[in-house]
């Protein structure tokens, strides 16, 4: 197998418990974000990961309705769960996506995709240097990048959410471990929020796809947000990637 997809999703978020499994208009936010990916034409095996507590028993149900594969692993080791996931389909790279982005565009997966095999990249992403959508968020490696991360690292962050070890070492940030880069729009649609971690972000995409629907294309879907104040003033103050930077914290707390 040459290109495998791999979405995280769990049960147990803080902030929004269940979020992958609210519904809007009768469609789980989980199938939603699936049945776009699915549309990908370069991703040859999509998988599920998620963990092994009986509260993530409904993803799996859900995986299995679209005969999708899931696979079961640690609950706060993300990168060990990865990484095992991986190992047992032996592909060469690895696209890893996360279930809080319902809207998430095949069609740009597959142009980050291009980017990092016609570069012959270790990593590639969208997100070095954000300029899409926070909800369209894209990365892909190498299998054997991901070998030496799941070996190598030691931060609490960066098992909790794979791919720190991977960019921090890499050249985007001037280093040489691995050869990177990132894929960016011709135009910075980073303001723009269409992911799910809090309760704003839930009435958000709800509204979005009440007037827009599930078929659309990322732009078409951050050009709306931009347009209607009434809705991106419900999320617009809440930080990108709040879960990694309280990751950090406490990586530095535990240091002391």
């Amino acid at each position: 197998m040459n290109i495998l997809a791999i979405t995280q999703a769990r049960s147990g978020s803080l902030r929004l418990p269940g979020k992958f499994l609210k519904k809007i208009d009768g469609i789980s936010l989980l199938e939603i974000h699936l049945k776009r990916l699915l549309k990908s034409k370069r991703i040859d095996q999509l998988l599920i990961a998620t963990t092994v507590n009986q509260e993530d028993d409904s993803i799996v149900e859900i995986a299995d309705k679209l005969n999708i594969p899931a696979y079961r692993g640690s609950v706060n080791n993300v990168l060990e769960r990865f990484y095992l996931a991986a190992k047992l389909y032996e592909p060469t790279w690895i696209v890893r996506l996360t279930s809080d982005c319902p809207l998430i565009d095949a069609d740009l997966v597959d142009l980050v995709i291009e980017k990092a095999l016609s570069e012959n990249l270790d990593y590639c992403s969208n997100s070095l240097e954000p300029s899409f959508p926070d909800g369209m968020d894209v990365e892909i490696f190498k299998a054997s990048a991901l070998e030496k991360a799941a070996q190598e690292a030691t931060l609490a962050s960066d098992k909790e959410h794979v791919t720190p070890y991977l960019y921090r070492n890499s050249t985007f940030f001037n280093k040489n471990m691995f050869v990177s880069a990132n894929y960016s729009s011709s135009e910075n649609y980073s303001a723009v929020r269409l992911t799910i971690d809090e309760p704003e972000d839930f009435e958000v995409i709800r509204l979005i796809i009440k007037k827009l629907g599930i078929e659309k294309d990322w732009k078409t879907y951050a050009d709306f947000y931009v347009a209607h104040k009434e809705i991106n003033l419900l999320n617009k103050n809440i930080k990108r990637n709040e879960g990694y930077i309280k990751s950090i914290k406490n990586d530095s707390q535990n240091d002391k």
